[in-house]
């Protein structure tokens, strides 16, 4: 039996299901190189804090085109099975998502159809978004390879095995007003990491995560149309500005609305956080 502090973590997914929380997230147990392998692992939890040993929950094959950077799976529930959505890179590949598919939560996932994401674009952090009964991408595309990293929607097929269209960018980072350009070593560029939704209140809201102050921090936007296409207007006020990101929101077994994020965004130290979330005049808090 693990404790959260014991998890070693970037990317933390839940998934609530049949009484239990299944953590999801970038790391390789034990590893310290936190991108070893070409696995992702899953932890079960009935309290969030009490977690069991790792779980491989997709092994990737011989013949499976990823070979380094699993990073960032979240798992959805749709049509009756699971799919993890994950990143993936290959020597002469772009960086991509692509979905894989399980009967159960903690798998084994194996992988179906081709990358979601436009093959001569470098991306992660995808996301499923529904709208109108019709399944989209929602991901990153990333800085590393425009400068100014974007978040883009792409329509899926029915099955989520492929693209059904082409991709749309939602924004650029430099839109927000509060991400700010990061400089590691020789390159310069404004981040755009972890795109999450929530519908609610006939709104339509997105956290995603960049850089403010020289820290890791995670925004909001919000449709003003509350169609995924936007336009996407900045809310001024972050949601957490103190070194960690690439959250997601999720409702515990109690009735309560949580926040998971990694913190601090620091190796070796980066952890799952637990954040209660409130509003308070109508924009979401944590406590």
């Amino acid at each position: 039996m693990l404790k959260r502090e014991d998890i070693r973590i970037r990317d933390p997914f839940i998934l609530p299901y049949k009484g239990k929380y299944y953590l999801y997230g970038t790391g390789t147990p034990g590893a310290e190189n936190i991108d070893l392998g070409r696995q992702f692992w899953c932890y079960i939890s009935e309290d969030l804090e009490n977690w069991s040993d790792p779980i491989c929950c997709f092994d990737a094959p011989d013949d499976f085109w990823g070979e380094k950077n699993f990073w960032a799976p979240e798992v959805h529930i749709y049509h009756g099975k699971f799919y993890l959505f994950g990143t993936f890179m290959a020597e002469g590949k772009n960086r991509a998502t692509q979905a894989l598919v399980a009967d159960k939560p903690e798998g084994p996932y194996r992988a179906f159809g081709e990358p979601l994401t436009p093959a001569e674009w470098m991306c992660l952090d995808g996301t499923l978004y529904m709208e109108n009964e019709k399944p989209y991408l929602v991901f990153c595309h990333e800085w590393l390879q425009i400068g100014d990293g974007e978040i883009a929607v792409i329509p899926l097929k029915e099955d989520l095995s492929a693209p059904d269209g082409e991709a749309t960018v939602l924004f650029k980072a430099s839109s927000s007003g509060w991400a700010e350009e990061i400089t590691p070593g020789n390159r310069r560029g404004i981040v755009t990491d972890g795109p999450w939704f929530v519908n609610e209140d006939e709104k339509l809201l997105m956290f995603w995560s960049s850089f403010h102050k020289g820290e890791y921090a995670v925004g909001m936007a919000e449709s003003e149309t509350g169609s995924v296409y936007g336009p996407w207007k900045h809310l001024p006020d972050l949601l957490f500005e103190k070194n960690g990101g690439h959250g997601m929101m999720f409702t515990g077994f109690n009735g309560k609305r949580y926040f998971t994020l990694h913190s601090p965004n620091n190796h070796p130290w980066e952890r799952a956080n637990f954040y209660e979330v409130t509003k308070e005049k109508g924009r979401f808090v944590l406590k």
